[in-house]
């Protein structure tokens, strides 16, 4: 009886490590890593993410960072569309994964790349190259988000016809580097804009519209009422005081734009 009562002991102590372990395996089932590429001799430090319980291949998104460059919240999309069931890779605008405390720092940084766009684009096409490379991912579904600086960088890459297949602008300059020419654009486009943002204001929304419709771009602006600059970024509210900046966290704004982003994406990489 003794040794029979051992035996179940050590049994239910076995089931105990076995479901721990499960339970570790579980949480950790996104895989996450710091990668390094280069564009143009300039080392650039990304952060890539992905689900390694889903089998084969499956569409990569690009990540750009907002003008204060590759911090947390940049690597917290990253890891919210790993869990969606993407390889999502943040994307370094501004080489080895320097960034802004300051926004005469962001203002220069950014300023220096979309007034040399052919290094962003460089840059650009460089993390493109990485992400298309990575066993998860199916090379010919590839989709990018940007924020802010990063929503204009990815909006002047599907400008320039960059074989992207959806995009995805959530508070970004709508500035044209160069303005799309008809039949350029072969992404889709979703942008997401704040109705009282004060560094987009609605005549760059509307310019932004007449561009795409005289380019017959497949795009759609979603404008959402009250929402400053940078409504989806939770430090925004702290960021716009401390510096005097017209920006806040919208949690609504935020929580809506996501979600249809998401059905975006959805729709466009079925197969």
């Amino acid at each position: 009886m003794k040794k029979v009562s051992v035996l179940i002991a050590a049994m239910v102590i076995t089931l105990a490590i076995l479901a721990t372990i499960g339970f570790r395996q579980a949480q950790a089932a996104i895989v996450e890593k710091n990668v390094e590429y280069s564009a143009q001799g300039v080392v650039l430090k990304g952060f890539l993410a992905y689900d390694d319980k889903i089998h084969g291949k499956r569409p990569g998104i690009l990540v750009v960072h907002e003008w204060w460059g590759l911090n947390d919240y940049a690597r917290m999309r990253v890891r919210m569309l790993a869990g969606l069931g993407y390889t999502a890779l943040a994307v370094d605008m501004y080489g080895d994964g320097k960034q802004a405390m300051h926004p005469d720092d962001a203002s220069r940084f950014s300023g220096e790349i979309m007034k040399n766009f052919d290094v962003g684009k460089a840059r650009f096409l460089a993390a493109e190259e990485l992400l298309k490379n990575q066993p998860t991912v199916d090379p010919s579904r590839i989709g990018a988000i940007g924020y802010c600086f990063g929503g204009g960088v990815i909006l002047n890459m599907v400008r320039q016809g960059t074989d992207i297949v959806a995009a995805a602008s959530f508070h970004g300059n709508l500035k044209a580097v160069k303005p799309a020419e008809s039949g350029m654009v072969k992404a889709k486009i979703r942008v997401y804009t704040g109705g009282s943002d004060k560094l987009v204001p609605p005549e760059a929304v509307e310019a932004f519209k007449n561009e795409m419709t005289e380019a017959k771009a497949d795009y759609m602006v979603k404008v959402y009422p009250g929402a400053l600059h940078s409504f989806t970024s939770p430090d925004a509210t702290k960021l716009g005081k401390k510096f005097n900046l017209p920006m806040a966290y919208d949690k609504k704004a935020d929580k809506e734009s996501w979600q249809d982003m998401r059905k975006f994406f959805d729709t466009a990489f079925k197969k």
